[in-house]
């Protein structure tokens, strides 16, 4: 067994143990539920109200194949029914339900944290359909709301969790660890289905009691909770909190860069209040009402980092075993943390405060380059402005971002290029029915292009001027540590004293995000036209091989006659085949025409 009481060897087809069937004084099935103690099952509150009063447990997957049913209740104040926060997204729905008989404890599953971005996990829920339970798969799309709750998208579309699913058990498929319960499923006006999930963390901030019983590290250092006395919860560096909110909110910015000295109390306290409100086991409701309060957009929703780490006197290694532990990538223990993050090629959002006053700096920000090229988004504080910092801002922001925009520009080349003329070839030789003009994707791409070679001619001055003044920038920063957006998205929030800022993000003010839209738009609408149009061609050519045959036929059913009304039905058809481009439409109708006055021309010699 895991260490959370999950079995990753277990078979798909097995119905597990903690899987608990609930029905209600109607004896229908009202939702389903995860034994963690002999006597304690956990569900969904809404489960709980379906069912009434009279509940009762049904355990599908006990040792003897038998399915003991055990009346069940709600468990004195454990009940937190579903409600609607002030932006109207869905909070709570978990309920715990006292057995009035235990259950074996060999039965019961401990719930995990596990940071899940990306994962595959599992479900086993008893829809009306398959009332003696089924497994669903999903994908964890990622955090939705303000409640901490998981969105998850259904490997297949007939795996949507459906009724009779709330309350099941959401196992790790790597790890057979149950990581959640499920919520809820829904499709919208769209056809896009979802299901909902609520995970270990959420769990127990709603249901604190249950804490004993969730196991695998926590989310953030103890070091990095606010001081235990309040003393500083009254400071709050109010645009350092909006941009800290933005990057947890994920405004698109893969790395940001913060510098907190020692000595700033207020951005201190900022920092520690946004990594608390992001965390979803330490969201409580206390921290909500009081942050409900402040400034508008200083508040994260919780789920937006998924670990969030004091480096200060600790070393990489270290730091390493921390997040592959928060990852689950406990398969090959003997390997080294930094090789088995590199081969999971799972993502997180990490937070890292004290980068500079880590054992070993430049081993850290080894790592830290590992998981940025890996697709993790990366919030790193540094105590100051010195070496360390300026070698972080190099590798995590500068190269990357450089060589972002340069992949970006040969794309945007190889649109304007070779993808506009294969483009224009084909519009040479067909007309383009029911094909999207594409006029002004090529203008965008073009404008783009000439935007990020403008950026670079300004770059290669700035660094020439650089060079003549020591390798300085004299853009300075301004105080009060305002943001500077970067190529890659990169950003860089300083604390403010005034002191010019080296290692300058190339491109400052350039969206590549939405450069990069605008490539992948433009890039998809050629292919899709160039795809359209190869199939006029190939129209085109397979009515000039059927205009052929026909002419062969009618000339050898004439025997040396003619025929001038049906020679001049061919030759208008051969000549719009010919013209170029060519109007298939016009060209199948003239085609048409030919071979049915032929076809007639036939059937009128064999009467």
């Amino acid at each position: 067994m895991a260490a959370g009481g999950g079995d990753p060897a277990a078979s798909p087809l097995k119905t597990p143990s903690w899987a608990v069937r609930i029905r209600g004084a109607d004896g229908e099935i009202a939702g389903a539920g995860i034994l963690l103690t002999p006597d304690q099952v956990l569900t969904c509150a809404h489960v709980v109200d379906r069912a009434e009063d009279r509940l009762t447990a049904e355990f599908v997957g006990a040792a003897d194949h038998s399915v003991p049913a055990v009346p069940a209740r709600v468990d004195g104040s454990a009940y937190v029914p579903e409600t609607r926060d002030a932006d109207g997204d869905p909070v709570g729905d978990v309920a715990l339900l006292r057995l009035d008989r235990p259950r074996p404890v060999g039965e019961t599953v401990r719930l995990h944290r596990l940071s899940a971005p990306g994962r595959e996990v599992r479900m086993y829920g008893f829809p009306y359909a398959h009332n003696g339970g089924i497994w669903f798969r999903s994908t964890v799309v990622g955090g939705c709301g303000r409640d901490g709750q998981v969105q998850l998208s259904p490997v297949s579309p007939g795996e949507l969790a459906s009724p009779g699913c709330s309350g099941a058990g959401v196992a790790d498929s790597r790890t057979g660890e149950v990581i959640g319960m499920v919520l809820s499923g829904q499709q919208d006006q769209h056809g896009n289905r979802f299901s909902f999930m609520s995970p270990a963390e959420t769990i127990a901030r709603h249901l604190p009691r249950l804490k004993p019983h969730i196991v695998g590290p926590t989310a953030v250092d103890e070091r990095l909770l606010p001081a235990a006395d309040g003393a500083s919860q009254d400071l709050l560096d109010e645009p350092f909190a909006q941009r800290l909110a933005a990057w947890l909110r994920d405004d698109g910015s893969q790395v940001k860069i913060s510098v907190v000295g020692p000595g700033d109390a207020a951005r201190a306290a900022t920092l520690r209040r946004a990594i608390t409100l992001a965390d979803r086991e330490l969201r409580t409701a206390v921290s909500v009402d009081r942050a409900s309060l402040d400034p508008p957009g200083t508040v994260p929703s919780a789920g937006g980092h998924d670990l969030a780490v004091d480096a200060s006197g600790v070393s990489a290694a270290e730091i390493a075993e921390r997040i592959a532990e928060r990852m689950g990538l406990w398969q090959h223990p003997e390997d080294p943390p930094l090789d088995r993050i590199r081969a999971s090629r799972a993502t997180l959002n990490l937070v890292v405060v004290g980068v500079d006053e880590a054992a070993d700096p430049l081993a850290l920000l080894d790592l830290l380059d590992v998981l940025r090229a890996g697709g993790s988004r990366l919030l790193l504080v540094f105590r100051e402005d010195g070496d360390c910092h300026r070698r972080a801002r190099d590798r995590l922001l500068v190269r990357p971002g450089r060589e972002r925009r340069a992949r970006l520009v040969e794309r945007l080349r190889e649109i304007t290029g070779p993808l506009a003329q294969d483009l224009h070839e084909r519009l040479a030789a067909v007309v383009p029915h029911g094909v999207r003009p594409l006029d002004s994707d090529l203008v965008a791409a073009h404008a783009a292009l000439a935007g990020l070679l403008r950026a670079d001619d300004a770059d290669d001055a700035d660094d020439a001027d650089d060079e003549d003044a020591g390798g300085v920038d004299r853009g300075g920063v301004d105080r009060g540590g305002m943001d500077r957006d970067g190529v890659g998205r990169g950003d860089e929030d300083r604390e403010g004293d005034g002191r010019p800022d080296s290692g300058r993000v190339p491109g400052p003010g350039l969206d590549l995000a939405r450069y990069e839209r605008l490539a992948d738009r433009a890039a998809g609408r050629l292919a899709k036209a160039v795809a359209q149009l190869d199939r006029l061609r190939d129209r085109r050519d397979e009515l000039a091989g059927r205009l052929r045959g026909y002419h062969v036929l009618h000339q050898h059913a004439l025997r040396g006659e003619e025929d001038p009304e049906v020679d001049g039905l061919y030759l208008r058809a051969h000549a719009l085949l010919r013209a170029r481009p060519c109007d298939v439409r016009a060209a199948e109708a003239a085609v048409d025409a030919y071979t049915r006055r032929v076809d007639d021309h036939g059937e009128g010699d064999a009467r």
